[in-house]
């Protein structure tokens, strides 16, 4: 089929939803503030979306195993439409059909984890305080002191997104944040979970992590992560906690040759 470009926001919601876990950031992407900046695409079988709302474009685009060839061919079409240089999320493997106009860097093979519906979560040992548009500076100073690589959207802070916990000087500590999060759709992705160095191995995170998700399964369906295979101590933290593995996926940086 040839390639399309879709534009209804119902059927794409439809379609995401009979597989919440695989799509958890596609619906997000549907909600009001984000919806302006995505552009859909499919030649009849998965969707590919093309977002660039941030600062370098990023391309979106899940398959379960069995559909991995179809999007693979979708990948093929859209070759011609991507920009030049782009972030990418894709089935371990997928990126190949963007050959040979553009050449690939592997960033990271991350899970993609869920919490199960109906979850009990016991209370935290410490009670994080939520963080408010006041905060964020705060927020920032520790994203760049324990977790350089992070990727932060202040509003989601005054959307009521982020948790933290201070010490008895001020300082903030620790934090847990979403990645997206619509009320619309019922779907949130936690991210930015972070502790300073010199407070760590006092549970800070784990409690962080758990007062904002139980905070979010008040009025959320379907609350996930994602987190790098390589990283043990958060897989294990997860785990714990209740979360199980439902995809494997690649993050990858783009470029045309």
């Amino acid at each position: 089929m040839p390639l399309i470009s879709l534009h209804d926001r119902s059927a794409l919601a439809a379609r995401f939803l009979a597989d919440p876990a695989l799509h958890l950031f596609e619906l997000g992407d549907l909600d009001d503030t984000l919806w302006p900046n995505t552009t859909w695409y499919t030649t009849g079988g998965p969707v590919a979306l093309l977002y660039t709302g941030g600062g370098i474009p990023v391309l979106l685009a899940f398959a379960r195993p069995a559909e991995v060839p179809a999007l693979e061919a979708l990948l093929g079409e859209l070759r011609p439409f991507l920009p030049r240089r782009f972030t990418a999320m894709l089935p371990v493997g997928a990126h190949r059909a963007l050959a040979p106009d553009y050449g690939v860097e592997h960033r990271s093979t991350l899970l993609r984890m869920m919490l199960p519906d109906g979850p009990s979560l016991p209370e935290p040992a410490f009670e994080p305080a939520l963080l408010t548009g006041d905060d964020a500076p705060d927020l920032r100073t520790l994203l760049a002191e324990a977790y350089p690589e992070s990727w932060f959207d202040e509003r989601l802070v005054l959307g009521g997104g982020y948790v933290g916990l201070r010490g008895a000087d001020g300082r903030l500590l620790a934090t847990a944040g979403v990645h997206v999060h619509s009320a619309a759709y019922g779907v949130a992705v936690l991210g930015n979970v972070t502790t300073r160095p010199d407070a760590r191995g006092r549970g800070l995170a784990r409690a962080c992590v758990t007062a904002l998700c139980r905070r979010l399964a008040k009025t959320t369906a379907h609350i996930g992560l994602n987190v790098r295979t390589d990283n043990a101590p958060a897989i294990h933290l997860y785990e714990q906690l209740g979360f199980t593995t439902t995809a494997t996926f690649e993050e990858l940086v783009v470029a045309a040759r």
